[in-house]
């Protein structure tokens, strides 16, 4: 009898290793299965591109790294380019008179002092006239003055001949000096003889932007012949609003960009900050000078800007820079520049070893610039570029410009693609899809 009982539980014992042994057999795959998955999943993550020289030619693309941008501590704003008054000018003439030649034309440069045109007119010759005829009784006045000055300290005339002589001399040395700077005005020469034209002079160095006369056309005093701006102390007046403007202060950096032109960022500091309200609108005028290059701009362009009120700079990328995918975004970086000897044998791993005539065939093929029979055209030489993916979260968006955290640590050194990253991409989803190798 315990014989038996010892031979059931031998049994029983036998037969629940075996169980336990099939259990564990059954759960090895399903683990080995997980990690395969994740494997799988995380290379379907990374995405790698290669583009070959043409290829990277035809996209434009630019290389180059982060920038530091203050987005967050920022006060808005929009705006115009705005000339100070004294560096405008309107030129006119001081009496009537005919246009006898020009010398400028629209969009010109000009100088200080430079001959704009000639204006012919008598009233030239008839203050020459008076100058003269003030110049020669000046000369008599003098001489009786004096004599007049020694009798009556001899007192052999009346002392009342004397003050009339003087008086007389005193007026008509102010008529004379009036005259001749009226002269001076009209560009005349109060010394040379007479003339009836007379040069019309730039007061201010500039472009001209208007010509307003023709040749034999009549002018008049305080009508504008040439309309001249020097944009060399262009600034911008920017408008701020009533809630933001305890923000704004002197010496602040603004960043702008033109409305209508590329998304070049143009760089500036607040001069001035205005005093009241500008037209019932709630806003203040704030002055901001401009510290790039002002040739590239001229007045009345429109712009927004961007006043920067704290010092919270981030990582930021051009938006360009951002392509969205599967619900996500990501830029791209160069890995490397490859030179490819034979991107047909890299690419296909055929073996040229038939012998004499398939390396006369390949010959004559490259010669002619034939085409293999998988229908690609392949080239000896060529460099290959290859980019990688890098997904990333973005952040403020102004100007052009959007903050970017890359999710994994990048090299210093890396070069992302700034400009292009699209046409990477659309490349990079033409080749997922199918449609053959590419050499």
């Amino acid at each position: 009898m315990e014989t038996k009982k010892i031979i059931i539980k031998s049994v029983f014992l036998l037969s629940l290793l075996v169980t336990l042994n099939s259990c564990n057999k059954k759960e090895e795959p399903k683990e080995e299965e997980t990690k395969t998955e994740k494997e799988e999943s995380h290379e379907g993550s990374v995405k790698e591109v290669e583009l070959n020289e043409a290829q990277y030619s035809s996209a434009g693309i630019e290389l180059g790294s982060f920038s530091s941008k203050n987005l967050s501590e920022v006060v808005n704003a929009n705006g115009y380019t705005k000339l100070p008054p004294q560096n405008q000018a309107d030129v006119s003439v001081f009496v009537s008179g005919i246009i006898k030649s020009i010398s400028v034309i629209e969009g010109q440069s000009i100088r200080k002092g430079q001959v704009i045109a000639t204006v012919e007119s008598p009233e030239f010759t008839r203050l020459q006239q008076e100058y003269l005829t003030s110049k020669s009784s000046l000369d008599f006045l003098k001489l009786e003055y004096e004599r007049q000055r020694i009798l009556s300290e001899e007192e052999v005339s009346a002392k009342k001949i004397f003050q009339k002589t003087k008086t007389d001399y005193e007026i008509e040395k102010t008529r004379f000096a009036s005259l001749g700077k009226q002269l001076q005005t009209m560009n005349i020469n109060p010394g040379r003889g007479a003339v009836a034209t007379v040069p019309v002079i730039a007061p201010i160095s500039g472009s001209i932007t208007e010509v307003n006369m023709k040749i034999g056309s009549t002018v008049t005093p305080g009508q504008p012949l040439v309309n001249i701006v020097d944009n060399s102390q262009l600034h911008v007046d920017l408008l701020v609003y009533e809630k933001d403007l305890q923000k704004v202060k002197t010496g602040q950096n603004v960043r702008f960009v033109l409305t209508n032109q590329d998304n070049t960022e143009i760089k500036g500091k607040i001069f001035s900050v205005g005093k009241a309200f500008e037209n019932e609108t709630k806003s203040v005028a704030v002055h901001a000078d401009i510290v790039n290059d002002k040739q590239q701009l001229i007045p009345g362009m429109y712009v927004n800007a961007l006043i920067d009120v704290g010092a919270n700079t981030v990582k930021a990328l051009p938006v360009d820079a951002v392509v969205k995918a599967e619900g996500r975004e990501f830029i791209f970086i160069l890995e490397e520049v490859k030179e490819e000897k034979d991107s047909h044998d890299a690419k296909e791993g055929h073996s040229h070893d038939d012998g004499d005539a398939h390396k006369e065939e390949t010959a004559h093929d490259e010669q002619k610039g034939h085409k293999h029979d998988d229908g690609h055209e392949h080239k000896e030489s060529g460099l290959s570029y290859h980019f990688q993916r890098i997904e990333v979260k973005t952040g403020t968006s102004q100007l052009g410009f959007v903050q970017v955290t890359p999710v994994q640590e990048l090299p210093a050194d890396a070069k992302i693609v700034l400009k292009g990253a699209y046409y990477i991409q659309s490349h990079l989803l033409k080749s997922e899809g199918g449609g053959g190798h590419e050499h």
